[in-house]
């Protein structure tokens, strides 16, 4: 089970960090990712990382403001949002999978998404 938290009203050019806690023992064991859902928008890919903490992989809209980390003692993966943009706005999913992806279909399980809403 996840649960992601941490959204909430930011002014354009500011920073925002999500958190997502996990339950379960097998924490360690799952590629994590962020997704987000703009209003009338389809969900897309935000940012990866591995099982290790290792490897990251990002969009290109989010390359160089975002930063995905993760903690495997604490079963938590979190999303650092900086400089952030009113086109950032949307509902942030995390979600896990058991290997690397770039789309919804590769992930097994989802939280429950966290609103984040840039104002301009």
């Amino acid at each position: 089970q996840l649960q992601a938290f941490g959204g909430g009203l930011v002014q354009a050019g500011g920073s925002l960090s999500l958190s997502c806690a996990a339950s379960g023992s097998t924490f360690s064991m799952y590629y994590m990712g962020w997704f987000r859902q703009a209003p009338g928008k389809e969900r897309v890919f935000v940012a990866h990382i591995s099982w290790s903490g290792t490897s990251t992989y990002y969009a290109d809209s989010v390359k160089g403001r975002f930063t995905i980390s993760r903690d495997n003692d604490k079963n938590t993966v979190s999303l650092q949002m900086n400089s952030l943009k009113s086109e950032d706005t949307a509902v942030y999913y995390c979600a896990a999978a058991r290997r690397f992806g770039l789309t919804s279909r590769d992930y097994a399980y989802w939280g429950q998404g966290t609103l984040v809403t840039v104002s301009s």
